[in-house]
């Protein structure tokens, strides 16, 4: 994916002519339609592949695209910039509400004694997440609605008056963004360790930055290899505390799944001790940032 991402770069910046700089305006393509086909093709195959990694790669195309949508948004329409991104969002969620079974089906199975006794239900609800989400993707025809979605930021991009260059407006998105997680983590260092929200404020702001260095790097002024190791440290640390708080969170959601036993409680009570100890992983790292 890193590797493609440079390639995309590379397109984008011999976009023009030797000797013409290259615009932000006739550079999106070039950064967008390879994130399109992508998912449209992840969106394709999770028709017939119902693997965890699946869903997962499709919810991430769909989030690289939010956060490009993102990177774009001064300069197109921003009643459809909104309208686009909240599509993304949509698409998205419904593939991870699958995803998100499959997170704590692998929780739960590093308890061997609750895994024993929950995961045939768990693997049964999953699979009804699974129709759903199969679904709601097909109906809503998610290759015509990216293939429009790019044609019509295209038309507004190519039709525009003014050009900014790509390197000074890149430069200038990935700064916001910088800004973006500095002030989460601040906001987060002193946050109350029930106060998972400004967490995960933490974590969206870090994956946002870090498409944007992978769009952007080939054409960015500047050295950003530290600014990405603390991404892979954030990543990371709050991903995986992340999936405990949303695993938690389904399971005391559906706890009819697992009704007339004990083994509900004993699933919330491993989870409420794994996010306990994830959060204080989070907080350490937050005071190292």
């Amino acid at each position: 994916m890193k590797q493609a991402s440079r390639k995309i770069g590379k397109q984008a910046v011999n976009s023009k002519p030797a000797g013409a700089a290259p615009s932000a305006e006739s550079a999106f393509a070039s950064y967008a339609a390879p994130l399109v086909d992508d998912a449209i093709e992840h969106a394709s195959a999770v028709r017939e592949d119902a693997s965890p990694e699946a869903l997962h790669k499709l919810r991430v195309s769909l989030r690289r695209l939010r956060s490009l949508w993102w990177a774009f948004e001064p300069l197109l329409d921003k009643g459809e910039n909104t309208r686009q991104r909240a599509l993304y969002k949509y698409l998205a969620t419904a593939a991870g509400k699958t995803r998100d079974w499959d997170i704590l089906i692998e929780l739960i199975t590093q308890d061997e004694r609750v895994a024993h006794d929950t995961a045939p239900r768990l693997q049964e609800a999953r699979g009804g997440a699974l129709a759903t989400s199969r679904e709601t993707l097909s109906n809503a025809d998610v290759k015509h609605l990216l293939q429009d979605a790019l044609t019509s930021a295209k038309k507004e991009l190519n039709t525009a008056h003014e050009r900014v260059p790509l390197q000074k407006f890149v430069d200038k998105r990935v700064a916001v963004s910088e800004r973006s997680l500095k002030k989460r983590i601040k906001r987060a260092s002193h946050a109350k360790r029930s106060n998972y929200a400004a967490f995960h404020d933490v974590r969206k702001a870090g994956k946002k930055l870090r498409y944007l260095l992978e769009f952007f790097e080939p054409v960015l002024h500047g050295n950003r290899k530290r600014t990405q190791k603390r991404l892979k440290q954030i990543q990371k640390r709050f991903g995986t505390l992340n999936d405990v708080v949303a695993s938690e969170m389904l399971l005391r959601d559906n706890t009819g799944l697992l009704a007339g036993s004990g083994d509900a409680d004993a699933a919330l009570d491993w989870l409420r001790k794994e996010r306990k100890r994830r959060m204080r992983a989070a907080a350490g790292l937050l005071r190292k940032l």
